[in-house]
């Protein structure tokens, strides 16, 4: 893995055997951000030289992973080796998605917001494939309107998509750990505003509506799963990560003017953090694009 600091030159002049350090940069932009709001973080090569030699073999539950973040994932992790089990509610893209991959993936139709929909899926990959060892929790959902006065149905969506829907997997993919006394990663894909909320651009409105608000959810839910599976003793890691703007289906249409990571950058950093060492574990990963005026 390579670490981007301040450019390829300051790489050249490192001494071979020097580690290189994370730095962070400020951008003229956030002046008037809180000093904790400033901070840029590094960007993340392919993961080439990383080591996910430990996950061989092993089975990986990627949620919402028709398109996007998921997509690219799934084919990152095969790559590596891993068994993937794919879940979605579009089949008919999860079946795409299985052409190109070849039987190293194995899809299932799942709506996470429903507790039998993702039984049924979990109690397959046990029944068939011994178990999850990786969950990536990167299903969500995004809904334009304003809280106020949007269409309540629409509200429950998105909360039951964010947060019950991550509750649910997660449940199921650590019990399947525990049983099996297995280490295990779980990933839940937050965002930068399940940590602040930033405003709207000028000249139009607020819409995230419950959106951040389900990702500070998914924030809480990072810490009160880690101190859990402490309290277990399992050898369980889990970790948050939380990019700015994404070129994703999701992303509003006011949005896309604006600098955005690509969903292969936020697979990079998930993989980064698979790869980590037993006993290191990435809490949270905080990735924007360069730019980004938030």
């Amino acid at each position: 893995m390579k670490i981007e600091a301040d450019g390829e030159a300051e790489a050249h002049r490192r001494g071979p055997m020097e580690r290189p350090e994370m730095r962070l940069r400020h951008c003229p932009e956030a002046g008037s951000l809180p000093s904790d709001r400033r901070l840029t973080w590094i960007s993340v090569d392919s993961p080439a030289s990383v080591d996910m030699e430990r996950w061989h073999n092993r089975v990986a539950v990627v949620t919402g992973a028709s398109s996007g973040i998921g997509a690219e994932l799934a084919r990152k992790l095969i790559a590596a080796g891993v068994v993937v089990v794919a879940l979605a509610r579009r089949l008919e893209r999860l079946e795409q998605l299985s052409q190109e991959l070849g039987s190293q993936l194995h899809i299932r139709q799942c709506d996470v917001t429903d507790l039998e929909s993702v039984n049924a899926a979990f109690d397959w990959v046990e029944e068939r494939l011994g178990g999850a060892d990786i969950l990536i929790n990167n299903a969500g959902k995004l809904s334009g309107g304003q809280l106020l006065t949007m269409a309540l149905d629409t509200v429950q969506q998105v909360l039951q998509t964010n947060v019950m829907g991550v509750v649910y997997c997660t449940q199921r993919a650590f019990q399947s750990m525990r049983q099996r006394s297995a280490s295990g990663h779980v990933v839940l894909l937050n965002s930068v505003v399940g940590h602040y909320l930033f405003n709207p651009l000028p000249g139009s409105q607020q819409e995230l509506n419950m959106y951040p608000a389900t990702k500070h959810a998914v924030t809480a839910l990072t810490e009160l799963f880690r101190q859990e599976m402490r309290e277990f003793k399992t050898q369980v890691k889990v970790t948050s990560i939380s990019p700015g703007l994404v070129d994703t289906e999701m992303v509003p249409e006011a949005y896309k003017c604006l600098p955005m990571l690509q969903a292969e950058d936020v697979a990079n950093a998930i993989m980064y953090a698979l790869a980590t060492p037993a006993h290191v574990q990435v809490h949270e990963l905080t990735i924007k694009p360069l730019g980004e005026p938030f």
